[in-house]
């Protein structure tokens, strides 16, 4: 509409980020603030994306996997993206199959058990029952033990220093890694062959985070809480009627909170900020540092940092965040 001084590109060309002017081919790609180059790929973990002429041009992957992650003291993202936080003193079902009316069959069941470990009331989740048909795993107390047998399942177990790692193939269903932290981080990766309903605190992992808080009963709660306690593996446990803010009830202690957690808007995690949002586990991270108030101070907010760490991982962003003097990662007794 009016004459502006300046410079533009020739017919043909176009401007980069940098300033440059160039032909369509080699136009980049712009995700999550950061500029790729025309060839360059990002990967989710149902797409393989490639950019070309400026445009992302994404594959969907053969087999589509997709991950619930329960963490800290009661902090859930669900296979759909869905967060939220609960505090209950019972056992739940995180995810299990044979949810439908037609087929009420589970060939697979994960179970929470959550204990006390604030004066505030806040549950970590200690305990985690596997349970494949007659095949049982229970973790617990930084180990696992297996019972039973099942000949339909093909299961692998692998150690290292920080995780204990279990891979499951029920043939036909699913391919599952089971990634524990041998603390309070539990880590569910779901790939399916079939199109079976998964069904728990989980959700159902359906592609919509909106109705993510189906009940038991299969009807969507109004709220987070009657949907958590829907999934009470005992119906004899109290039911869970508010959410403690542990900051709130320990304001002594908010200060070193927001100040240790600091590390996760720090120049350490920035390769990471544009691809994975902090503020939730920021937010995450302060909270159960006000609530692990008895014992394992720090244990707690280094869990809530690796989840972090963890998230920016799958993105492909590497973070060398742990140093000797905050949350050092021990050799093991003869190593």
């Amino acid at each position: 509409t009016k004459c502006e001084s300046g410079c533009v590109c020739a017919d043909g060309l176009y401007e980069n980020l940098d300033g440059a002017c160039v032909p369509a081919e080699e136009c980049p790609c712009e995700y999550g603030g950061l500029a790729y180059r025309k060839g360059e790929q990002i990967q989710t973990e149902c797409e393989v994306c490639t950019c070309r002429k400026g445009k992302w041009k994404c594959v969907q992957k053969t087999r589509c996997s997709s991950t619930c992650n329960l963490y800290g003291e009661g902090h859930i993202t669900t296979f759909d993206g869905q967060r939220f936080v609960f505090d209950g003193n019972c056992e739940y079902i995180l995810a299990m199959d044979g949810c439908s009316v037609n087929r009420p069959v589970s060939s697979f069941k994960i179970v929470t058990e959550n204990v006390i470990c604030g004066k505030s009331g806040v549950t970590c989740s200690r305990s985690i029952s596997i349970y494949l048909g007659n095949l049982t795993i229970i973790l617990r107390d930084e180990t696992f033990a297996i019972s039973g047998e099942n000949p339909g399942v093909r299961y692998k177990v692998i150690k290292n220093a920080l995780h204990l790692m279990f891979d499951i193939i029920i043939p036909g269903k699913y391919n599952m890694t089971l990634i524990w932290n041998k603390h309070m981080n539990f880590f569910i990766k779901i790939s399916r062959e079939t199109q079976e309903t998964i069904c728990g605190l989980c959700g159902n992992y359906n592609g919509n985070m909106k109705d993510d808080f189906e009940t038991r009963s299969k009807y969507v709660a109004s709220n987070e809480l009657e949907f958590v306690n829907s999934w009470k593996e005992n119906p004899l446990c109290g039911d869970v009627y508010f959410v403690v803010d542990p900051c709130s009830k320990n304001p002594y202690r908010k200060a070193w909170a927001e100040k240790t957690c600091s590390v996760i808007n720090s120049h350490v995690f920035s390769a990471c900020h544009t691809k994975v949002n902090r503020m939730p586990y920021y937010e995450a991270c302060v909270r159960d540092s006000c609530g692990c108030d008895i014992g394992g101070d720090c244990q707690c907010m280094c869990d809530a940092i690796a989840v972090y760490a963890m998230a920016c991982l799958e993105k492909g962003i590497c973070i060398d965040w742990r140093t000797p003097e905050f949350c050092p990662v021990y050799c093991e007794y003869y190593n």
